[in-house]
């Protein structure tokens, strides 16, 4: 036999989704079983009264054959042999007949008998199960509601002793009845095993001794089998009491230690004191959602940290969703006039914040040191607790401070003075580098010194900055951006690909090493760390539009183009790893030979980047086959033209030996002795250097009179 699959009774008290969803699994395991039992009943039900039939029809026939003698044909008249064989038949069938009738009784017993107790007893219990579960799961969200709405200004007594009261209550019943509702379902588990072999072993043993008279060796053949289920039933049927003997204790035992937690209040300190070393917790919290300018309202979700993320899910949800980043986040106690322990979490930017109850002061405190630690990525280490309790040693307050880009890379910053100024320009947001980059040196991805540009420069400030440049001095004017201002091409009117997307640009820097496949995520943690500690929270918003020529940045205002990319100048394009929202370019604008120096320019969009990248992508694929196609039009007009030439020449080839053979007919008929030449008749003949002249000059003339 498989293994036997169980739900958790240790984890009933929790209710958390996972539970839940595993529970939604053996009720539709249990509701697929009960289907499948009333149709196995309704086929043996069949059977049973087939078989009830068939002997009561035996025993008929056997009746009515023995009444042969009693009949009076008119002209059968006394028939001693056919009387006397009908009454053996008679003996035989009415042999038979005690035999059905056995086999009807046997199959009543062993076969309709525990189907029947299955189906009226043990599915109905789990049916009943289900009802009072789902009343008490009831009833305990509405009293979590009405003590979650206990005011904090008008703190009474009375209604607080009732709502505890209340919550206990609520709580300590769905307690006990999810604990043996899932002993119900696990016991399922084992019962459809017997349930649904004892049946068919009743059956095959009630055929098997009806069938007693046939072969021998075919009855010890279905002996043995039989004795091996009904060995196998036993089995099973032991193991399904220890089992239950074990959910019993379990109970018992989660009863009695469980009693303290249905209170909605703090427990004892010395007994439960406050964890501030965790990297993950889950529980269920109160956020706050706003439904008007000045109203809010509170709804109760399962809320899970998962790597840097905090997520809520709901109770009949499959699966979480993403509340926020907790990554470089501030998180602290708040005071709220209608909710007691509240904290909120506010996002790196400051743009987004989060507020959420807690079920109590303790349980507040913990969430408060889980956020603050997952905020300085101590989770990303390997000893993650150990580093949290010397992080939070001398912590008193739950509250998280935004340490500033100077503390952060004190102790990155190398000892040398050449990158002493760079390191001060440089910060991870509280990150950690990649393996990748540990081996690689920063100075080899990022241009030392190099600025951080965190807005566009509109076109006409790049223009008179230009123009001012170019009269100062001869050289060529340099863009940050990486465009040059002379760039008077237009893009093709024709392009295949358009593609509009709505972007907001970061910042760009000057990078070293274009073709590091880290050099994009490295430039995103240092514009954003640069944003965060500067408060630059302002974006420029602009339309990006690919194409198969250019990428340009169109103001979405007045439709002027602010920058504009090459196509070949785009060296990579990616997305940031775990926020999918922000993207990088990287170009290598025009430059003198060797400088491997590059622009890398970060956005962050409105949809998913990685859409972006494959836009870029595949503006790129089809500006190759066009202009694979546009080389292979001008070969084949080369190569036309070669022809057209070589058909040029062969023509002039032919009309020149057409004038030859001309010349040589006119020759023949002058040399006959009919018509001798006059004195003087000349013959002018063209040469064949002259053929190709349709002017013939006087040189040409003296050279044919000279050959006629």
């Amino acid at each position: 036999m498989p293994g036997i699959e169980k739900l958790p009774i240790e984890e009933t008290l929790e209710d958390s989704p996972q539970t839940r969803s595993l529970l939604g699994v053996f009720e539709e395991d249990t509701a697929a079983m009960s289907n499948y039992c009333s149709q196995l009943y309704q086929a043996m039900q069949r059977i049973y009264d087939a078989q009830n039939e068939l002997s009561a029809a035996t025993h008929l026939t056997s009746r009515l054959l023995k009444e042969y003698d009693k009949q009076r044909f008119p002209l059968g008249g006394d028939d001693e042999v056919m009387s006397s064989t009908l009454q053996q038949f008679a003996k035989v069938i009415d042999e038979l007949s005690s035999c059905h009738a056995v086999l009807s009784t046997q199959l009543a017993d062993a076969m309709m008998f525990p189907i029947t107790q299955f189906k009226e007893r043990d599915l109905k219990e789990i049916l009943t199960l289900k009802e009072v579960f789902q009343i008490s799961s009831d009833d305990h969200d509405v009293a979590m509601n009405r003590f979650s709405r206990l005011s904090k200004k008008r703190d009474n007594d009375k209604l607080r002793a009732e709502a505890v009261e209340d919550v206990y209550t609520s709580r300590k019943k769905q307690h006990q009845t999810m604990m043996h509702y899932f002993c119900s379902l696990n016991t399922l588990q084992y019962k459809k095993k017997t349930a649904l072999l004892e049946p068919l072993l009743g059956y095959m043993q009630a055929q098997i001794s009806f069938f007693k008279l046939g072969s021998e060796n075919l009855t010890q053949q279905w002996e043995d089998f039989l004795g091996t289920i009904g060995t196998s039933v036993q089995n099973v049927r032991r193991e399904m009491e220890t089992e239950v003997g074990q959910m019993h204790e379990t109970i018992l035992e989660m009863e009695r230690s469980c009693d303290p937690l249905y209170v909605p209040c703090d427990p004892d300190p010395a007994h439960s004191p406050v964890c501030r070393n965790l990297t993950r917790k889950q529980g269920y919290l109160h956020i706050r959602n706003k439904t008007g300018l000045v109203s809010s309202s509170w709804e109760r979700q399962y809320f899970f940290t998962q790597g840097g993320n905090l997520m809520q899910q709901g109770r009949g949800e499959v699966a979480g969703g993403l509340v926020t980043d907790l990554d470089n986040c501030s998180v602290m106690a708040v005071d709220c006039d209608d909710r007691r322990f509240c904290f909120q979490v506010t996002s790196f930017d400051g743009k987004k914040v989060v507020t959420l109850q807690s079920e109590s002061r303790r349980d507040c405190d913990e969430w408060i040191s889980t956020i603050n630690n997952i905020s300085k990525r101590i989770y990303l280490s390997e000893n993650a607790e150990e580093l949290a309790a010397r992080v939070n040693q001398s912590a008193l307050e739950a509250v998280t401070p935004s340490p500033s880009f100077q503390q952060r890379h004190e102790s990155m910053r190398p000892s040398s003075k050449g990158r002493a100024g760079r390191a001060s320009s440089i910060s991870s947001v509280g990150s950690e580098l990649s393996p990748a980059l540990s081996v690689l040196s920063l100075d080899a991805l990022v241009a030392p010194e190099t600025p951080i540009q965190f807005d566009i420069i509109s076109p006409v400030t790049e223009e008179n900055s230009g123009q001012s440049k170019t009269a100062a001095q001869s050289g060529r004017r340099s863009n940050p951006f990486g465009e040059s201002g002379d760039s008077t091409s237009e893009d093709s009117e024709d392009s295949i690909l358009h593609q509009l997307f709505i972007v907001r640009f970061l910042g760009s820097m000057e990078v070293k090493t274009p073709e590091s496949v880290d050099i994009i995520s490295e430039t995103m943690r240092q514009i954003l760390a640069a944003r965060a500690i500067h408060n630059i929270f302002r974006m420029t918003e602009s339309h990006l539009l690919v194409t198969c020529d250019c990428l340009k940045l169109i103001d979405p205002q007045t439709q002027v183009t602010r920058l504009r990319f090459p196509l070949c100048t785009v060296l990579q394009c990616s997305s940031h790893q775990d926020n999918k929202r922000l993207f990088g370019l990287v170009l290598q604008p025009a430059s003198e030979p060797g400088d491997s120096r590059a622009v890398c320019y970060i956005f962050e969009s409105n949809n998913d980047g990685e859409k972006i990248c494959d836009s870029v992508g595949l503006a790129k694929q089809i500006a190759f086959h066009s202009e694979m196609d546009r080389k292979a039009v001008e070969k084949r007009k080369e190569t036309d033209k070669a022809k057209e030439k070589q058909q040029e020449e062969l023509s002039k080839q032919k009309q020149i030996e057409k004038d030859l053979e001309e010349q040589s007919r006119l020759i023949a008929a002058s040399s006959r002795p009919g018509n001798p030449p006059a004195a003087d008749e000349q013959f002018l003949v063209l040469s064949n250097s002259q053929s190709e002249d349709s002017d013939a000059g006087e040189e040409g003339k003296k050279k044919g009179e000279s050959e006629a």
